[in-house]
């Protein structure tokens, strides 16, 4: 595994995004920071040393340069130390409140200093999903136990290996879901999530809680040291994962703004760099499926996605994903030959046999504690048959889950039996429709 690609916590990540020790060395301009700075002021008040650094992620020597300015514009006072604290404090005056006030219509942003875009550009490629190096000993690990035909595993281990874009398909229930998500477990390290992005003036707020998960919590009070750790303007965290289904529209997929508070966010190919972005359910979105694949044949071929800040300033942006695309309808039905050439890896998910479906049978009553009754599996079968279902890898979960609903109701001890099983099963499938006018199904 690539020693960088698979950037683990303490030296690697501060070699990689070093601590700025000057305003120079933020890429950032004086003016943009002291605005930033102002803004903070502006809503938090009077504020000490360690608050400005945990608030702006700036060491204390960058903050120390731009206060000076401040107060010597007249902008920014020094109040004295709370009683033992020895830290000063710091406030706006009459002058700063009005430049902060001038700030915020141009920007709402007050969060951590940004990260301009060519160090972004920079700690991306460092960290590249592509760089991970995915062997058959890693495929073994993840999916040790896991009920899947090894024709699937010999496809999905290359294609994760080359980092090229994954087609899965296949009937729905099969499992498409389930076990592409699991291969995010393949993508070993840590990598650095910016808060926000500057590009030029416009600041792009990045990180989102709901898909970048931080290994630890960096707001302490040893930010104070210049040393302490890597460039505090970014998060080490879990690679993304990011899912969009049936919801995702092309909007998304572009810069959003919100004239409220004239704020830019990030679109979710962008927050999934580094990691895996998978389009579910491809074909029930609300676009065209032919528009939505059309918009990632740049990205693929480049590596680069183009965005559109502002009054039309365009702008190349890392594109560094495992793209992974998965439906339950024909795929000559939503994409041309062409493109799906480009996709590389077609893999097909299936119904399963009756042995498959016994062993994860056999896994769900292990995983719940629950004593195995081959009878209650023969009958299920035979329902099966008798009504021509396919078995499909979702279904013993939850069949048992039902039948073990009917114990928890009855208040008695969990046990999947024939009679409940058939409960289940009339409960689980839905039956053909009821004609009313000739009174039947």
């Amino acid at each position: 595994m690539n020693a960088v690609a698979n950037l683990p916590t303490g030296e690697s990540a501060r070699g990689l995004a070093p601590r700025p020790r000057s305003v120079e060395e933020t890429g950032l301009g004086r003016d943009f920071l002291c605005d930033l700075l102002a803004k903070h002021l502006y809503w938090g008040g009077v504020l000490d040393q360690q608050q400005l650094v945990q608030r702006l992620a700036l060491a204390w020597p960058v903050l120390e340069t731009l206060l000076q300015f401040m107060r010597g514009n007249g902008v920014i006072e020094v109040r004295s130390p709370r009683e033992g604290s020895g830290l000063l404090r710091y406030a706006l005056t009459e002058r700063g409140r009005n430049q902060a006030l001038d700030a915020l219509l141009k920007s709402g942003y007050s969060g951590r200093a940004p990260v301009p875009l060519p160090l972004y550009q920079r700690v991306v490629e460092a960290q590249s999903v592509h760089r991970q190096r995915v062997g058959r000993a890693d495929i073994v690990r993840v999916f040790n136990g896991m009920v899947i035909r090894p024709s699937v595993l010999e496809q999905l281990g290359p294609a994760m290996h080359s980092g090229r874009p994954i087609f899965v398909y296949g009937p729905p229930g099969t499992g498409k879901t389930y076990i592409s998500l699991h291969l995010a477990r393949l993508l070993a390290g840590t990598v650095l999530i910016p808060q926000s992005l500057a590009v030029g003036d416009y600041v792009v707020q990045f990180f989102d809680p709901s898909l970048h998960h931080p290994v630890a919590d960096k707001a302490d009070p040893a930010q104070l040291l210049l040393d302490a750790s890597h460039d505090q303007r970014f998060l080490e965290c879990q690679r993304p994962v990011v899912v969009t289904g049936g919801e995702l529209t092309l909007d998304m997929l572009e810069l959003s703004h919100d004239p409220m508070t004239k704020q830019y966010f990030a679109p979710l190919q962008l927050k999934a760099n580094n990691g895996i972005y998978m389009v579910d359910d491809l074909g029930r979105q609300r676009v065209d499926s032919k528009d939505l694949l059309n918009r990632w044949i740049v990205p693929l071929e480049q590596k680069l996605d183009y965005l559109t800040v502002g009054s039309g300033t365009r702008f190349p942006v890392p594109f560094d994903v495992v793209l992974i695309f998965s439906t339950n309808l024909n795929p000559l039905e939503l994409a041309d030959e062409a493109f799906l050439r480009r996709l590389g890896y077609k893999v097909r998910f299936d119904t399963l046999t009756v042995e498959e479906f016994g062993a994860i049978w056999r896994q769900v009553c292990d995983s719940q504690g629950i004593e195995f009754d081959s009878a209650a599996l023969s009958h299920v079968l035979s329902l099966y048959l008798r009504e021509r279902r396919p078995l499909l890898p979702c279904q013993p979960r939850d069949l048992i889950g039902l039948a073990l609903d009917q114990c928890r109701y009855e208040g008695l001890p969990n046990q999947v039996t024939a009679e409940r099983t058939e409960r289940a099963w009339n409960s689980y499938f839905v039956r053909p429709a009821w004609n009313s006018t000739t009174g039947s199904a």
